[in-house]
C-alpha cells in the first residue's frame, strides 16, 4: 500500500522531500507532480522498478522513458549537446519540454532508443520536482502517468492513490498540475524538429 504525502507546491516541506528521495533510493516507484502532468518515477539504475512502471502502464520494451533533471548541469552527463542545442534548451528551461538528444554512455542501455541511441531529457518548472531531484542528486527515470485506455494523464492525487495504491510506494499530492503532456523537441541535428506539440510553446523552436 502506497504512502501519501501532501507537499506544498510552492514551499515544499524538506522533511517529506527527503523521505520521498529515500523511497526512490530504496527501489520505490512514485507518482509525483511536474509542470505538465503527474508522472511515474523511479531510480535511474533500478531495472526492477522500471519493469513495475512498464506493468502499471502496460508499456512494451520499446517505450522511451525520460530522464527528468533538476537543471542543465545533468545534460552534459547524459546527453551529447552541441552549442546551438544548448542555447535552445537554456532558453526554454525550466519548462514543459522533452528534448531528444544523443545519449552518452552514462545512460543505462535499457533507456536508450535501440536504433537511434537517443534519450529524452527534461527540466520541469515545478518546485516539488526540483526539490526532490535536488535531494536525490541525480535524475529520475520517468514516464507520464497515463493509464492504459486513457487519453489524458491522471490529475487527481486522491484518484491516483485509490487506483494505484497497491502498485505504488508513494503518491505525492502537489495539487493540480495540468492535463497536457510536454512538447517534444528532437535536437539530434542543428535544425530542431517538433515531434509532439504539448504544453510547451513550440514556436520557441521555429526556424
Amino acid at each position: 500500500m502506497s504512502q501519501f504525502f501532501r507537499i506544498h507546491p510552492d514551499d515544499p516541506q524538506m522533511r517529506l522531500i527527503h523521505q520521498a528521495a529515500e523511497i526512490v533510493n530504496s527501489g520505490g516507484v512514485i507518482a509525483y507532480p511536474t509542470d505538465s502532468a503527474y508522472a511515474l518515477g523511479c531510480h535511474i539504475g533500478d531495472k526492477r522498478a522500471l519493469e513495475r512502471i512498464r506493468q502499471i502502464r502496460r508499456l512494451d520494451k520499446h517505450h522511451n522513458f525520460t530522464l527528468v533533471c533538476r537543471d542543465l548541469a545533468d545534460l552534459g552527463t547524459y546527453a551529447k549537446v552541441n552549442n546551438s542545442a544548448y542555447r535552445l534548451i537554456r532558453a526554454a528551461t525550466p519548462g514543459p519540454f522533452t528534448f531528444i538528444l544523443p545519449a552518452t554512455r552514462e545512460v543505462p542501455r535499457r533507456l536508450v532508443h535501440p536504433k537511434r541511441k537517443t534519450i529524452g531529457l527534461r527540466v520541469p518548472d515545478n518546485a516539488i520536482c526540483a526539490a526532490l531531484l535536488g535531494s536525490l542528486g541525480e535524475p529520475l527515470m520517468s514516464a507520464t502517468l497515463i493509464m492504459p485506455g486513457d487519453d489524458y494523464p491522471m490529475t487527481d492525487p486522491e484518484e491516483i492513490r485509490d487506483r494505484l495504491e497497491q502498485q505504488l510506494d508513494l503518491v505525492i499530492d502537489g495539487g493540480f498540475c495540468g492535463l497536457e503532456p510536454t512538447t517534444v523537441i528532437n535536437l539530434e541535428t542543428d535544425v530542431p524538429v517538433v515531434m509532439r506539440s504539448g504544453r510547451g510553446d513550440a514556436d520557441l523552436f521555429a526556424a
